[in-house]
């Protein structure tokens, strides 16, 4: 844990996993969008189910790495109750908001 190597790569598995996730919600909800020919309703439930699927399939992948994260609040949270170290809370937020 106090390893700077093992630190830039739980840092870089949760940026990579954000910029994933960001990706997939955006791009999901175009698809959504184009596709559901003006259902709304369509439409969210298209944006849900592959938003779903891809924050499952990133846990998956990066969970083992650094956690998966991929929410600042989580971090935090987690950060209060002692489950992860402040530094490395400060780390992953500081990431956060850098992409």
């Amino acid at each position: 844990m106090n390893n700077p190597q093992h630190l830039a790569r739980r840092l870089a598995a949760e940026a990579v996993g954000s910029f994933f996730l960001f990706a997939a919600v955006i791009g999901s909800g175009v698809m959504a969008e184009a596709l559901a020919g003006g259902n709304v309703a369509v439409t969210l439930l298209a944006n849900t189910l592959a938003t779903g699927a891809m924050l499952f399939v990133l846990i998956a992948m990066f969970g083992p790495i650094s956690g998966a994260h991929l929410n600042p609040a989580v971090t935090l949270v987690m950060a209060a109750r002692h489950d992860l170290a402040w530094r490395v809370a400060a780390a992953c937020s500081a990431r956060g908001r850098r992409t």
